[in-house]
């Protein structure tokens, strides 16, 4: 009985200090609840302020991405039009190629005719003329007596 008596006079130690604890430990438990509570509250203000940030930053990011697709659509257009002008630039240079390849060729058609008609005249002088002589159309040994104007040829 003796280890029922000791349990006893323990168990009711235990709850005597308890009851003097009681209030102390209250208050240490009431203070940590508090303490908790702000670090809570100071956590979640932290987070708060880190989201505005975040979504600060993704604005300006957005706005940033909308100026720089602003510019790259005005470069954009410009090139476009720059491209239409060459394109048509390009097909009237094409046109004036195929203008100019064809004089060229009347030009030779007109030489050939002209060396023809200088050989048919003076037979003899094509006949003893040199390699120089007989390219010289327009020369002194030519029929030719006017200067020919090419642009009324055509």
């Amino acid at each position: 009985m003796s280890s029922g008596t000791s349990f006893a006079s323990s168990q009711g130690t235990r709850s005597s200090r308890s009851a003097e604890d009681c209030p102390d430990l209250r208050a240490q438990m009431e203070k940590r609840r508090k303490r908790r509570k702000e670090s809570n509250r100071e956590s979640a203000r932290r987070s708060r302020v880190r989201k505005q940030q975040h979504l600060d930053d993704l604005s300006s990011q957005v706005d940033q991405l909308k100026n720089q697709s602003q510019q790259m659509n005005m470069v954009l257009g410009m090139t476009t039009q720059n491209l239409v002008a060459l394109q048509a630039q390009n097909s009237v240079m094409q046109t004036q190629k195929m203008e100019l390849e064809s004089r060229l060729c009347a030009l030779g058609e007109i030489i050939c005719c002209m060396n023809s008609i200088t050989n048919t005249v003076n037979p003899t002088a094509a006949m003893g003329a040199t390699a120089s002589s007989a390219y010289d159309v327009f020369g002194a040994g030519s029929a030719w007596s006017q200067p020919i104007d090419l642009y009324q040829c055509f």
